[in-house]
C-alpha cells in the first residue's frame, strides 16, 4: 500500500520553497527563502468523532526583508473527505493559540477522484447573519493540466505532473516528460532518486505502457536520453533486488507450509482442500507456532479450532482499532466483552460498527447478544 502522507511529505520539505514558487508566486514575493524552518508536528484530537490527527507541514518564516514572522500549514489529502474544510479551520485556530501568527492554509488534493472542484472555505452562518468564513488555498492536482507545466524547470513539477490530469493514453509520455525534465535540473544523487521514485510509484506502467515509454524515449534528445536510462536502469536494479529478497522470503515461506503439511498428514492424515488452503495463506510466524501447536492435535477439529483461533485474534485487533478510532479508550469491562465474542458474532460486530455513533450503541448491541447480565 502507497504511503501517501510520507511520500508527499517528504517531497514538499525538501523542495519546499520550489513548491512556493511554483504554485503560490506571490507568497515567494514576501517570503524570506533563507528563514524558512520546519516546526515539529503537531497532533490534534477531534474529542467528538474519536479522531487523532497530525499536521502534515508547518513552516515558519519571515516576511521579506522585516523580522515578523508567518506560518504556512500544508496538508496533503489523498481521498476525497466530507466536511474536509471544518478540519482545516480547526487546526487553523488551534496553531493559531499555540503560536499567535498569522498562518496562511493551503491544501493538496492528490485524489484521482473525483475531480468536481473541492471547497476551498468553510462557513458557519445564520439565515440573518453569517459569523465565520474560513478560507484557504486549494491545489487539486487532478484538475491541473500536466502539459502546462512541462516548461517549468521546478523539481516539484517534475514530481507532481505524475499525479496531475493525464489521459490514459498518455501515461507512458508523462511519465517520460517527468523525468526529461528531472535529468535537466542537474540536482545531487539524492534528490534525483526521491523524485524519480515519487513518479515511478504513481506511474506504475502496464507491460503495453512500458514498450510505449521506451517508444517515447527514443524521442528525447541523446544528452538527457542517456541520463534518464541511468534513472530507468537504477530502477531495474532496485526491482530486481527487490523481487529477489520477495523472492527468498516467499521461498522460506513455503518451505515451512510444506513441513507443516507433510506434520499434519502424518498426525491426521488427510486433509481437505479448504483446510490445507487455510494453512497455506499462513505467514512466517503463525507456521512456526502452528509446527509446535500440531504436537498437541488428536483430530482434525484440534485443527480447525487453532486456525479459527488465528482468525478470531486478527479480527480482534482489527475490530479493537476501528472502535479505538470511534470512540476513544474504551473501559476494560468492554474490551473483555468483545473479545469473549465468537469469530461468528466478531464478523457481525464488525459490520454492526459502521453504523454505531456511541459506545452506548456497541453495549446495546452486546446487550443483545446477552453478553451483559
Amino acid at each position: 500500500m502507497i504511503d501517501h502522507d510520507r511520500l508527499f511529505k517528504e517531497l514538499l520539505s525538501t523542495f519546499f520553497v520550489e513548491f512556493i514558487e511554483l504554485f503560490l508566486p506571490d507568497v515567494i514575493a514576501y517570503l524570506e527563502p533563507d528563514s524558512v524552518a520546519f516546526l515539529d508536528k503537531e497532533v490534534f484530537t477531534d474529542v467528538t468523532a474519536g479522531e487523532r490527527y497530525e499536521a502534515d507541514l508547518l513552516v515558519q518564516a519571515q516576511f521579506r526583508g522585516e523580522l515578523s514572522c508567518f506560518l504556512i500549514h500544508v496538508e496533503n489529502q489523498a481521498k476525497a473527505q466530507a466536511n474536509f474544510g471544518k478540519r482545516m479551520f480547526r487546526y487553523f485556530a488551534r496553531l493559531s493559540e499555540k503560536y499567535d501568527l498569522p498562518i496562511y492554509p493551503v491544501v493538496v488534493f492528490s485524489y484521482d477522484q473525483p475531480k468536481l472542484a473541492a471547497a476551498s472555505q468553510f462557513h458557519v452562518e445564520f439565515p440573518d447573519f453569517r459569523v465565520l468564513e474560513f478560507n484557504y488555498r486549494v491545489i487539486q492536482l487532478n484538475r491541473l493540466n500536466w502539459r502546462d507545466y512541462l516548461g517549468q524547470a521546478n523539481p516539484v513539477a517534475s514530481a507532481l505532473m505524475a499525479k496531475m490530469q493525464i489521459a490514459p493514453a498518455d501515461r507512458a509520455k508523462v511519465k517520460a516528460q517527468c523525468l526529461r525534465l528531472l535529468v535537466t535540473l542537474r540536482l545531487d544523487p539524492a534528490r534525483m532518486q526521491l523524485i524519480s521514485g515519487f513518479v515511478d510509484t504513481y506511474l506504475d506502467l502496464t507491460e503495453s505502457e512500458e514498450q510505449a515509454f521506451q517508444d517515447e524515449l527514443g524521442r528525447i534528445e541523446l544528452e538527457e536520453k542517456e541520463r534518464v536510462m541511468e534513472i530507468v536502469t537504477s530502477w531495474m536494479r532496485t526491482g530486481i533486488e527487490q523481487g529477489r529478497r520477495e523472492g527468498i522470503e516467499e521461498g522460506i515461506r513455503l518451505g515451512k507450509v510444506s513441513l507443516v503439511m507433510r506434520l499434519l498428514h502424518r498426525r491426521l492424515g488427510e486433509l481437505d482442500a479448504k483446510l490445507e488452503a487455510r494453512i497455506g495463506d499462513l505467514g512466517v510466524s503463525q507456521l512456526d507456532v502452528l509446527s509446535e501447536a500440531l504436537l498437541d492435535f488428536s483430530t482434525v477439529e484440534d485443527l480447525i479450532y487453532w486456525l479459527d483461533s488465528q482468525d478470531k485474534r486478527g479480527l480482534i485487533s482489527i475490530i479493537w482499532r476501528q472502535l479505538k478510532r470511534k470512540f476513544g479508550q474504551l473501559n476494560p469491562e468492554v474490551e473483555a466483552q468483545v473479545r469473549g465474542l465468537e469469530l461468528a458474532s466478531l464478523e457481525e460486530l464488525s459490520e454492526a460498527l459502521l453504523d454505531f455513533e456511541n459506545v452506548e450503541d456497541l453495549k446495546v448491541w452486546l446487550r443483545n447478544r446477552d453478553v451483559i447480565r
